[in-house]
C-alpha cells in the first residue's frame, strides 16, 4: 500500500448511468487541473459513442479524456489490462503534479484502478468448457448456477452477462472460493476521494428514458449496424453492452425496434440499481445529491468536499 501523498489526490466520480457523472468529472478537472480518467467500461470500445453517451469534444470543454476509444469491438474486455493501462494514467499525471479524475460507473473498474486488487489467472480448459456450456444452455443456466454458488456476485452480474458470469464461475473454480472472495477489503493504493452522485431512484429512471429516446433520435440504430459491419455481433464483451445488444436482435429480426428500444430502457433501470448497490457498499464514497433540483450546486459541493478532504 503506498504512503498518503499530498494533493493532488485522485479523484473518483461514481454512481449510475444517468447521474450526471461525466459533467461533473469535466468541472473538477478544470478546476483542478486535471485529466479525465475514463472507467466506463462500454466507452473503451472505438465507435460506441451514442449508446454509450460519450462526451463530444465540445462537451469535454478541452480537458483531455484518457482511455477513450482504445479498443476495437471484437476485443474481449479485461480488467487486469484496464487496470494496468489506468495506472500508467494515473501516475503519469501524479507525476506531473496533476489531478487525475476516475469518471465512471463500472464498479470492478473503478476499484482495479485505485484498490489493491490481483486478479486471477485463467485457465484455458475451464474457461473453454464454461464458454461451450454458454453457447449451448445460455446465460440464465449458469448465471442460476454462480448466484447459488456466490450470491452476491450473482446480484452483481446481469444475467445477460456471458462472459462476466463465465469469468465469475472460472475464479471459483480455479481458486475453490467465492468470485467476490477475490475482491480483497478496501485497501486502497492511491490516496483517493470518491464522490458518489445520487438520484432518487424515480427522476433516475425518467432520466434513463429520456437518454434511451436521444440515443435513438440520434442514430443508435445505424452506428450499432455500421458497428456490426465492423464485428460488433463476434464481440464477446462489446456485442452485450446495453442498447447494443438490443439493437442487434432487433436488426436480426427477432423483435421490433420498438420492443429493442423499450428492452433497453427496462435493462438500463436495472443496470443502474446493481450500480448504485455496488456504490454503495463502499464506505469510502462521499455521496453528493444530483437531482436536477440541486444540479447547479453539485459542482461547487464536490469542489468544497475535495478542498476540505485535501486540507484534513
Amino acid at each position: 500500500m503506498r504512503s498518503a501523498a499530498p494533493a493532488p489526490r485522485v479523484i473518483a466520480v461514481v454512481g449510475p448511468t444517468a447521474a450526471g457523472k461525466s459533467d461533473l468529472g469535466v468541472f473538477l478537472a478544470r478546476q483542478l487541473d486535471g485529466e479525465v480518467v475514463n472507467a466506463d467500461s462500454m466507452q473503451l470500445y472505438r465507435g460506441m459513442d451514442i449508446g454509450t453517451a460519450k462526451l463530444t469534444t465540445d462537451e469535454r470543454g478541452g480537458v483531455p479524456h484518457r482511455l477513450l476509444d482504445i479498443w476495437d469491438v471484437t476485443q474481449a474486455a479485461s480488467v487486469a489490462e484496464y487496470q494496468r493501462l489506468a495506472r500508467a494514467e494515473i501516475d503519469r499525471l501524479l507525476a506531473e503534479g496533476r489531478t487525475p479524475v476516475l469518471v465512471g460507473g463500472s464498479g470492478l473498474y473503478v476499484r482495479g484502478a485505485i484498490d489493491a486488487l490481483e486478479f486471477p489467472g485463467t485457465d484455458p480448459t475451464v474457461r473453454a468448457r464454461l464458454e461451450e456450456e454458454l453457447t449451448v444452455r445460455g446465460p440464465g443456466a449458469l448465471h442460476a448456477r454462480l448466484a447459488a454458488a456466490d450470491p452476491e456476485a450473482g446480484r452483481a452480474i446481469l444475467p445477460s452477462n456471458g462472459r462476466r458470469i463465465v469469468r465469475a464461475l472460472e475464479v471459483i473454480e480455479i481458486t475453490g472460493k467465492p468470485f467476490t472472495a477475490n475482491l480483497p477489503g478496501h485497501d486502497a493504493v492511491y490516496d483517493t476521494v470518491q464522490i458518489g452522485v445520487d438520484v432518487a431512484r424515480p427522476e433516475l429512471d425518467e432520466r434513463i428514458a429520456v437518454r434511451v429516446d436521444r440515443m435513438w433520435e440520434a442514430g443508435l440504430v445505424d452506428e450499432v449496424r455500421t458497428l456490426e459491419a465492423q464485428g460488433l455481433r463476434e464481440g464477446r464483451t462489446a456485442s452485450r453492452a446495453l442498447g447494443y445488444q438490443q439493437v442487434l436482435t432487433a436488426l436480426a429480426g427477432e423483435c421490433s425496434e420498438q420492443e429493442a428500444r423499450d428492452e433497453t430502457v427496462r435493462a438500463t433501470k436495472r443496470f443502474a440499481r446493481r450500480q448504485d448497490s455496488w456504490f454503495r457498499r463502499d464506505p469510502r464514497v462521499h455521496w453528493l445529491s444530483g437531482a436536477a433540483a440541486d444540479r447547479t450546486e453539485l459542482p461547487h459541493r464536490a469542489l468544497a468536499l475535495i478542498e476540505r478532504a485535501v486540507t484534513a
